[in-house]
């Protein structure tokens, strides 16, 4: 048990971190300021070229100034944005279309790369002045702007090199915290309950095909493969063997960077949004995979198998017993919804899940509609359902014909 007063210095030293608010704030006010002196600038180059007095020189110079201003201001919002987000307080962005990629997994190491290499952006601008302005610049200072951006550039290829070891670390430490939570090798497997079947408190579903053949996996990790054959998955799909070039478009760095499994220790969701046969399925599974090699258990079954388990257990009078049992999977795949409507009951058993899983694990849902269209399958319940789904979320759209369809009709043209 921790000690009352260490703990009270502690949450007083952490809460420290509000006195940095009001330093983003001024930054703000900064950021006013440069869009002042962008409109200044650019209404003295008009006033210039309208009058017939600016020289090619000049307004090449002039165009850089405005540059340089924007790049600062680009710098600034990094500052703001990712240095609040990282030391003060998390933005509520998540799902956000307008998102930067940047601040999904922004932390102090990232944010100083992205730093570091601003700033040679802007220092760029800088050198490229002062060799358009040669004639009027002195060599002393065309030597020392040169050193000066040379000394930024080593400083930053030095961060983004150290950046590495740390994220490999960081990757180790939370593969090290999901091993610890292993389950025996022995887990018990069970049936799929089936309509009509009452559905015990803790049972999982077993896969619906024959058991694929193991995947290639480290020896001494033969937990990992016990976990992935009790999360039930359809068949073994591996990131490496997705068709990148299939989709006409899907953002492949989420895809990427969700392929660590930080997502589920973080306790956030994923939703792949996009026609029949995109390849949704196949990402969802292979995150199940890599979950379950993170250490992580995993439980997998399609909207109408999870409506069936639900229903069974609320007719059994132990619905509750069942989103308890499964908080033990930090892991839960919700594949194909959309594809059938459901009645107003099953619709609140789906948000109840949902509501039960709200940042306290994750899940991964596939959709062939997006999130504004689940009224058409939930009702009433899909507004609800959807917000608490989406607010720590990524959604990744994947857009194109559907794989199947396109082998098919390769193979009869052929």
């Amino acid at each position: 048990m921790q000690n009352t007063p260490t703990t009270t210095l502690g949450y007083a030293l952490f809460a420290t971190r509000w006195l940095q608010a009001p330093l983003y704030f001024g930054l703000v006010a900064a950021q006013g300021v440069y869009v002042y002196k962008f409109f200044k600038e650019l209404w003295t180059l008009i006033l210039m070229c309208v009058s017939g007095h600016a020289t090619e020189t000049y307004v090449m110079l002039a165009v850089l100034k405005l540059v340089d201003v924007v790049m600062i201001a680009n710098l600034l919002i990094m500052v703001i944005v990712g240095g609040y987000e990282t030391f003060v307080s998390r933005i509520g962005l998540q799902g956000h279309r307008d998102q930067p990629e940047w601040l999904s997994h922004v932390n102090s190491n990232v944010l100083k790369v992205k730093l570091a290499t601003a700033i040679v952006g802007i220092s760029s601008v800088h050198l490229l002045q002062m060799f358009v302005d040669v004639h009027h610049t002195s060599h002393h200072a065309l030597l020392w702007g040169t050193v000066i951006h040379m000394a930024f550039i080593a400083s930053a290829a030095i961060l983004a090199y150290m950046s590495g070891p740390m994220a490999a670390q960081s990757d180790r430490g939370h593969a090290d915290r999901g091993h610890a939570d292993r389950e025996p090798a022995g887990h018990p497997q069970v049936v799929r309950p089936q309509p009509g079947q009452e559905t015990p408190a803790v049972t999982l579903p077993s896969p619906r095909q024959p058991e694929p053949e193991p995947v290639h996996v480290p020896e001494q990790d033969t937990d990992a493969e016990a976990r992935i054959r009790a999360a039930g998955f359809p068949a073994r799909k591996l990131l490496e063997d997705f068709d990148q070039q299939h989709p006409r478009g899907f953002d492949r760095e989420t895809v990427a960077r969700l392929g660590k499994a930080d997502f589920v220790a973080a306790r956030r969701n994923v939703v792949f949004v996009g026609p029949t046969g995109t390849g949704k399925t196949h990402l969802a599974v292979a995150l199940g995979v890599r979950a379950c090699q993170a250490g992580h258990r995993v439980l997998f079954a399609t909207a109408a198998e999870w409506a069936v388990r639900l229903s069974g257990a609320r007719a059994a009078g132990r619905l509750d017993a069942e989103l308890a049992a499964l908080d033990e999977h930090p892991l839960l795949i919700v594949d194909e919804i959309g594809y059938t409507p459901f009645d107003a009951t099953t619709a609140g058993l789906f948000f109840q899940l949902v509501a039960h899983r709200y940042e306290r694990g994750s899940l991964i849902v596939t959709s062939d509609r997006p999130l504004g269209r689940w009224d058409e399958v939930f009702g009433a319940s899909a507004p609800a359902m959807a917000d608490r789904l989406a607010h720590h979320a990524e959604v990744v759209r994947l857009e194109g014909d559907s794989y199947r369809t396109r082998r098919v009709t390769a193979a009869w043209t052929d």
